[in-house]
């Protein structure tokens, strides 16, 4: 099992369907995660234009996600002009070694999400439709609804695969940015994680955000893995 699977597991696509040696996900607007195609078998450069027919005949533009070891398939879709976008970061840590204290009344876990929580979603551009994906996925699962100067002030998603927990959907109000808030529903994350006998902790954070990766860091959690996409450039 690799970061990939539990990525897959935890942010599950609506469908897949295969086309040439690519896995299509039918993301139904979920973001890029859930309606990008990854290579599954060794590359062919002719199986890009059936990936490519796939996603359009499903209504979404051609996209790729490009892992480690796939230079080959990179280079392939730079040269039919295919741009690279959103570098991402996977870290993890052992959950052992997190911290898990939760100030009081700051950040507790539920499932199914409360109307504020998905309030809180909505209002840092988590819709219905991304929403959606966490709803597909299989238990364990929480979300975590964050709390500062007594109003909902942030949210995020958790679930857990193969001994995993992947974190998913970290938001914090800009009203309410640094004030720790983040640090704490990462605690309360942990906290259930842990409860759930989970043994990693892993996610997901592009690397343009910077306050995000200097959370991650700060806590201890260190850099595994990455991936990027490539989509059709626009005119």
């Amino acid at each position: 099992m690799t970061l990939f699977d539990v990525l897959d597991a935890t942010w599950p696509a609506a469908a897949s369907h295969m086309a040439g040696g690519f896995r299509i996900r039918e993301g139904r607007g979920g973001g890029s995660r859930v309606s990008s195609a990854s290579l599954e078998v060794p590359f062919a450069e002719a199986d890009i234009d059936s990936a490519a027919a796939a996603h359009r005949a499903l209504g979404q533009p051609p996209k790729f996600i490009v892992r480690p070891g796939e230079e080959a398939l990179d280079a392939a879709l730079a040269v039919r002009g295919y741009e690279p976008f959103d570098p991402v970061t996977i870290y993890t840590a052992p959950l052992a070694a997190l911290a898990d204290n939760v100030p009081p009344v700051t950040a507790f876990a539920h499932w199914p999400p409360l109307a504020i929580t998905r309030e809180v979603w909505d209002s840092c551009g988590i819709g219905p439709s991304r929403q959606a994906v966490a709803e597909r996925a299989p238990a364990p699962k929480v979300a975590i609804l964050g709390r500062r100067q007594d109003r909902a002030a942030g949210a995020a998603f958790i679930a857990i695969h193969g001994g995993t927990a992947m974190l998913h959907g970290l938001v914090v109000l800009p009203a309410f940015q640094r004030m720790g808030l983040a640090a704490a529903i990462m605690a309360e994350a942990t906290r259930w994680a842990k409860a759930e006998g989970a043994e990693t902790l892993a996610l997901v954070v592009t690397r343009a955000n910077g306050p995000a990766n200097a959370l991650y860091t700060g806590m201890g959690m260190q850099p595994t893995s990455h991936y990027h996409y490539r989509r059709e450039a626009s005119e």
